[in-house]
């Protein structure tokens, strides 16, 4: 049951990956979550690095689509301004919306990499279909009650993953 939260990979930064790593691995198309992963979870706005980031997936044929838990206002507000298309109240770790997002792209399951902040939502949800997954470091040290409640788990599959030798980062 463990494998099912083990990220295929681990970075800091969503701005650590890069289309030349993601076209090695064959990878055509990015899910990524939009809070704690892109940008702090109260933060309206994409920031000049992340619009750079996103710019070169576009440039390189990368496609990026925004799949959150979070309501439509807070997706579309952040997601329209860039052109990214999005998909809101995702129910994420339920696999329905990647199985949408994957066919909104026009992409296989190993034509894609689900990236995210969060192992009980991102990676286990894109896990149990089968896709990529890569787990980032939080932006934030803060998150919303829900997400909060969500790290106290995380934590302690963490632990065990890490007494099982699953894992060798540190975060």
């Amino acid at each position: 049951m463990l494998h099912y939260f083990l990220p295929s990979q681990f970075v800091k930064r969503v701005l650590d990956i890069t289309p030349r790593s993601l076209k090695e691995k064959g990878i055509k198309g990015v899910i990524t979550d939009l809070d704690n992963t892109l940008v702090e979870w109260d933060r309206s706005s994409a920031t000049p690095e992340l619009i750079e980031w996103l710019e070169n997936m576009k440039q390189e044929g990368i496609k990026v689509m925004i799949v959150s838990n979070n309501n439509k206002k807070r997706v579309q507000s952040f997601a329209e301004p860039l052109g990214i298309p999005f998909i809101f109240e995702a129910r994420k770790p339920l696999t329905s919306a990647f199985q949408k997002a994957l066919s909104m792209m026009q992409l296989s399951k190993d034509e894609v990499v689900v990236i995210g902040d969060q192992l009980l939502t991102d990676v286990f949800g894109g896990n149990r279909l089968g896709l990529n997954t890569i787990l980032v470091v939080p932006v934030a040290q803060t998150d919303g009650l829900w997400t909060r409640l969500n790290r106290k788990m995380e934590r302690k599959i963490l632990k065990m993953m890490r007494k099982k030798g699953m894992i060798y980062w540190e975060e």
